[in-house]
């Protein structure tokens, strides 16, 4: 481990001053930081790396040794990381291959025990975690926390097994992530006083308010599809120490663009006091979940980053324990290794389909629920809809932007839940894909049955996948482990990536982020309507429709 010093304007975010001085260090620690002369407008500035409060790796399709690749770059030098995704589909051999991976590279990965596996029992997961194999995991020291408690059902009607899990990590002296959309007044309270500390899913400041003021942690969220940005940034003015900054679900493409760093020049750009962006981006993710990260103090991690401004946040440096990852925008050394044999874990046990498999029968109803996607949402509305008939069978209504969409469970053989769905745009083809949250079955929207089943039987040919076909064409990115990741460079699963959204976006798809908005689709615990593999779900009234 090099022993340096570095100068710059020293950013010291909790006693909110700025001065030039030096930095020593020294085996991977901070030795001293001494004060030079006051703050020089020429020089760069030296403060904590950023923290990722709240993402599942998963879903930038990448390996954690390979986000970490394209997130320091950008200054992140940790993440809290809810293995959830993973789980759901191979279990405990699942979060075990995330840590082990995650060990490979000197990145700060801070993972927490999913607590919802499955998710709900409304769907079909390939695993299931009992409180017992949650309280093994929080017994881990790499286990930083109980991931986003999404029952908040079973919490309020104080569901046995839930509590015993949440029990298991008040009893461990770790916190317990939260996840309650929509959740307010004395319905909150009580998720609260069971001991749930943050929530990163307020669509509104009303809603992030009400939770803050009964002292509950907020995250503010900007991923690839779910933004709640302009929501809630203005609540950092007067809640600076009651709030973080997190991705929660980021694809390849945005992830090469940009991370926390552009969350905080976003902020500044907003008028937000410096110091208060900073404590939520660096400081407040370390004190909440007790990490071993520095945060540019004698005698701490030497985890810090270099920055030309602290307007664009363009960084310079990130140096973790001491070591110098990347520089101006490159990785820095060889320390990305990691062996493509031992990334097998998947869990795919799905037969090929026929296109008569997808038809959707017209039993007479003059209408039919529809679900309404929304653009940087992961809420839907419901709609009810006349139905489009062809000999028989109920079909996308392409002039009116109502598309078919189907859910395959990719464990094993069992009839195709099939809906309808607007917003999608698509006027030729099909785009499909292996990741849809929270059970990673096959999920699919396209014009026709024919495509909709060839996409399908492309998923299930590289048992896991995202694809996009039409107008004589296709596209297939490969996600090989647990159907999720790819374990490929980074920087070439993020263009292949964009190839296929763009690709996406020529069939007709008018979504920003059209995969990452289908991924969600299927996701039972965000109201209002989602299909699951077992049929349509009202999400407000936790049952099917």
């Amino acid at each position: 481990m090099s022993n340096f010093k570095i100068q710059g304007n020293i950013v010291e975010i909790t006693d909110r001053n700025i001065f030039f001085g030096e930095v020593e260090v020294e085996d991977g620690k901070i030795k001293s930081i001494h004060k030079i002369s006051e703050r020089r407008d020429e020089a760069h500035f030296i403060l904590p790396g950023f923290i990722d409060s709240h993402v599942h790796i998963e879903s930038s399709m990448l390996i954690p040794s390979e986000f970490a690749r394209l997130a320091v770059v950008h200054g992140t030098v940790a993440t809290i990381s809810d293995p959830h995704e993973i789980a759901n589909v191979c279990g405990m051999e699942g979060v075990e291959f995330m840590i082990e991976n995650g060990n490979t590279v000197p990145f700060k990965f801070n993972f927490g025990a999913p607590s919802c596996v499955p998710a709900t029992i409304f769907e079909t997961a390939g695993a299931e975690l009992n409180h017992d194999d949650v309280k093994a995991l929080l017994k881990r020291p790499e286990i930083k926390y109980l991931s986003e408690m999404m029952n908040f059902p079973g919490v309020l009607h104080q569901d046995e097994e839930v509590l015993k899990k949440i029990a298991a990590a008040h009893d461990l002296g770790k916190p317990v992530d939260g996840h309650a959309p929509g959740l307010r007044g004395d319905a909150v309270q009580q998720y609260i006083d069971a001991g749930i500390s943050t929530d990163h899913e307020c669509f509104t400041a009303e809603e992030a308010l009400d939770k803050l003021q009964r002292g509950m942690k907020i995250l503010i969220r900007e991923g690839s599809a779910a933004k709640n940005f302009e929501a809630l940034i203005d609540l950092l003015h007067d809640w600076p120490d009651m709030m973080m900054f997190c991705s929660d679900d980021k694809h390849p493409d945005s992830l090469v663009e940009s991370h926390i760093n552009e969350i905080c020049a976003r902020a500044v750009g907003k008028g937000i006091d410096i110091f208060n962006v900073l404590q939520a981006a660096c400081i407040n993710p370390i004190l909440h979940y007790k990490l071993d990260v520095g945060a540019l103090k004698t005698g701490d991690f030497a985890d810090f980053i270099v920055a030309e401004d602290l307007v664009n946040f363009k960084i310079k440096q990130t140096f973790i324990d001491g070591v110098l990852l990347s520089e101006n925008g490159e990785v820095v050394g060889d320390w990305i290794k990691h062996d493509q044999d031992k990334e097998s874990v998947n869990h795919f046990d799905c037969s090929f389909k026929k296109a008569e498999d997808f038809a959707y029968a017209f039993t007479g109803e003059e209408t039919i629920p529809v679900i309404e996607a929304l653009d940087g949402q992961l809420i839907t509305n419901r709609l009810t809809v006349v139905p489009k008939v062809s000999n028989g069978n109920i079909i996308s209504d392409l002039e009116n932007d109502i598309l078919k969409m189907v859910v395959v469970n990719r464990y094993h053989h069992a009839p195709i839940a099939v809906s309808f769905v607007k917003n999608f745009g698509l006027k030729e083809g099909v785009i499909a894909s292996s990741v849809a949250h929270d059970s990673h079955n096959i999920i699919a929207v396209g014009v026709d049955d024919n495509s909709i089943c060839a996409a399908v039987n492309l998923v299930i040919k590289e048992t896991g996948g995202v694809v996009a076909l039409g107008n004589g064409k296709e596209e297939v990115l490969p996600l090989p482990v647990a159907g999720l990741m790819s374990n490929q460079n980074g920087y070439e699963v993020a263009a292949l990536y964009t190839s296929i959204d763009q690709f996406s976006k020529e069939l007709g798809a008018t979504l920003v982020a059209p995969f990452m908005t289908l991924s969600f689709m299927a996701l039972l615990v965000i109201p209002h309507l989602k299909l699951s593999d077992k049929g349509l779900f009202d999400g407000d009234k936790f049952k099917f429709v």
